[in-house]
């Protein structure tokens, strides 16, 4: 195995890590175990290691940890890529942004914890963070998914001259994020204002007394459905105009995602968001937004991407597996 297989399966492994780190931030919130360790960070209630921990404080000290280590993890991977790779490649790049994001996150996460933007409280300051974490996570997660690209032999990015496949990718990036925002804010409403049916959690959105969180949760459904719907139709054409094995296979990915997210999202709103179906609902929107940063890379990669299908041994005849 050489060095750059192997930096490519640690990128991997930080990838699938991040994945976890993301859904146990969310139980946090759903537990309303955010001010576990008070309004302190980064310590937890004034100490290192709390004295009388409670459940909650527990879940929200093992986020914390599990964040922090994330850290070292990115730092190594930027020393490895500038020892790898020459002056002026991509991954240097990519691994830049991974630990620009990284930190970026963290600064986030402690911004929520120190204003007590945390557990039952209703702020639009705390919405406005929320939002802000969503779109900081989905930029790590795309620096990562684009590093791994490179490291693959994937071409840098090019806007120019891809006439409608560009501006269409750059729409749906845009539709994409705005989905993630109004998902964002509609969980912070069912979680701070749950209701008992969903005949009357649809009656308690329209009331004239109504929460601004619970005037905005049906913006997600429809948003949702309008541009994955969109997003759908953008990968069956550049299925058909940047023809390839891989392309193909993406394609695929995103729209067998939105199939299964519409579903877990019709059982999020008929079990009225239970946390396990906000975890799995969460999980799949994150896979889906990887999805789309593939497709697009794939789509308007400077260089053929046959030098990808190789090195992941993704192409006809050659069966899916990943070195």
């Amino acid at each position: 195995m050489t060095n750059r297989t192997a930096f490519s399966r640690y990128l991997w492994g930080l990838l699938a890590y991040n994945l976890i780190v993301i859904l146990w931030g969310a139980y946090v919130r759903a537990s309303f175990s955010g001010d576990g360790c008070g309004a302190h960070w980064p310590l937890c209630g004034e100490y290192l290691i709390p004295q009388h921990p409670h459940t909650k404080t527990w879940i929200e000290l093992a986020h914390r940890v599990s964040s922090g280590l994330l850290i070292p993890a990115v730092i190594l991977l930027w020393i490895w890529a500038m020892k790898l790779y020459e002056k002026g490649s991509q991954v240097r790049l990519g691994a830049l942004l991974v630990v620009a994001f990284t930190f970026s996150e963290a600064l986030v996460g402690a911004g929520l914890v120190l204003f007590k933007w945390v557990a039952h409280n209703p702020s639009v300051y705390r919405a406005v963070a929320m939002s802000t974490h969503l779109c900081n996570t989905f930029l790590l997660l795309a620096a990562l998914v684009l590093t791994l690209w490179w490291s693959y032999g994937g071409g840098a990015l090019r806007w120019r001259g891809q006439g409608a496949v560009g501006w269409a990718l750059g729409v749906g990036l845009v539709g994409a994020f705005l989905m993630g925002i109004t998902g964002t804010m509609a969980a912070l409403g069912d979680m701070l204002y749950p209701s008992d049916s969903l005949l009357a959690g649809m009656r308690q959105d329209f009331l004239p007394t109504a929460d601004y969180l619970l005037r905005l949760r049906p913006i997600h459904p429809m948003l949702a459905i309008t541009v994955g719907l969109y997003l759908v139709f953008l990968a069956a054409m550049i299925r058909r105009l940047r023809p390839s094995h891989l392309t193909r296979l993406i394609s695929l990915f995103v729209i067998g995602l939105f199939c299964f997210q519409l579903g877990i999202g019709f059982m999020n709103l008929m079990l009225r968001a239970p946390i396990w179906i906000q975890l799995e609902h969460l999980l799949i929107a994150d896979l889906f937004w990887i999805s789309l940063i593939l497709l697009s890379a794939a789509a308007l990669s400077a260089n053929p991407v046959e030098a990808v299908e190789a090195n992941t041994g993704i192409a006809p005849g050659k069966g899916y597996a990943i070195r």
